[in-house]
């Protein structure tokens, strides 16, 4: 650890001070005793004096506060503190005061990040061991039916089965979708660039979902007519993904023959904005920061209406976060939501 010793002479200043002062009295009095006052000697003793006193005070509290502080320093770099530790160690107090207050204050800051994370875990694990343990009951329970004597009965056998393998298919689905999420977290999801027509995207998406959004009578649609298509340079599947997963949110919480409205409009010179627009049941407000966590409810009864891993949110914003584009939500309750996101205009078009 590097040393430097910011210096203060004051105390030393005026400490010398009063011992040259009060020995050059002493001599004063001691000559005129003797009746052998000399003013050049006393011109010289004085200064003297003065400077050995000013060495000796300064050299001896500086030591004397280097150990204390180094102590404290030596006490703080237990924490393994990078930030501070890092540090060159000064005996200047305010400056180690400063210190000790900003290393405090950063503690703080770090121990209300960890609650509020303990927070999100404890959350986390409730979410996906509810996820999990819905098919896994379900599957278990057929099962057990059928080694009770139901496989006897060739037609209770076949459905029961169909129903744990639909539980099955459940199961695999969220482990997939958690699988994607660490891949995209940790980067080893590969994204594979290209251009592509953002418009024609969107349209194969409502193409795919139209039977889905006719049980409820949602129409699926863009804003204005897009004679002209618009090129992006992104991973194609993945914004399909996303794409997908938020219009299938919408016809999700939309209400029965409600609308789902997709915008695609240029935000500045190299970037294009998408915005997903419905008036389905929209979002409370105290939920939106929480939103694109893995399996958050706003539904807090613990049922889930709707199929699905409970994941898409989350894996729509890995997706927009990996291609370092920005994704947004605004929903008023009962009047309904817009998510949008991001992307870079292609700079070379296809022929």
């Amino acid at each position: 650890m590097a040393i430097e010793l910011k210096k203060s002479y004051r105390f030393a200043f005026y400490s010398s001070l009063i011992l040259a002062v009060v020995l050059s009295l002493a001599m004063v009095g001691f000559m005129f005793y003797k009746n052998d006052l000399d003013y050049i000697f006393l011109a010289i003793f004085l200064p003297v004096v003065f400077l050995i006193s000013f060495l000796i005070i300064q050299i001896r509290v500086e030591k004397f506060i280097y150990k204390r502080v180094k102590r404290i320093y030596d006490d703080v770099s237990l924490l393994e503190t990078s930030s501070f530790t890092s540090r060159p160690i000064t005996t200047d107090m305010k400056t180690l005061t400063e210190e000790i207050e900003k290393f405090a204050q950063d503690k703080k800051i770090e121990i209300d990040t960890l609650k509020i994370r303990e927070e999100y875990r404890k959350d986390f694990l409730g979410n996906v061991s509810h996820e999990l343990k819905t098919p896994l009951f379900t599957v278990q329970g057929y099962i057990l039916t059928l080694l009770d004597g139901a496989m006897d009965d060739a037609n209770v056998r076949k459905k029961y089965l169909q129903r744990a393998s639909k539980g099955v298919e459940r199961l695999i689905y969220i482990v997939k979708d958690l699988d994607l999420i660490t891949k995209l977290e940790t980067q080893d999801s590969k994204l594979e660039l290209e251009s592509f027509n953002i418009i024609e995207l969107i349209q194969s998406v409502f193409d795919l979902l139209e039977m889905k959004a006719a049980k409820k009578h949602i129409s699926l649609t863009f804003d204005m007519e897009y004679k002209d298509p618009i090129y992006v340079w992104a991973d194609k599947e993945k914004i399909q993904q996303v794409v997908s997963n938020l219009l299938v949110n919408s016809i999700k919480y939309g209400h029965d023959k409600g609308t789902t409205e997709v915008s695609v409009e240029n935000l500045i010179k190299n970037k294009v904005i998408v915005r997903v627009t419905d008036n389905g049941e929209g979002i409370a407000k105290e939920h939106i920061p929480r939103l694109f966590e893995r399996f958050y409810r706003v539904d807090k009864s613990g049922s889930r209406k709707e199929g699905g891993s409970g994941l898409g949110l989350s894996i729509v914003k890995h997706i927009i976060e990996a291609h370092d584009e920005k994704i947004y939500i605004e929903s008023v309750e009962d009047v309904g939501s817009e998510f949008s996101f991001t992307l870079e205009k292609a700079e070379n078009r296809p022929e």
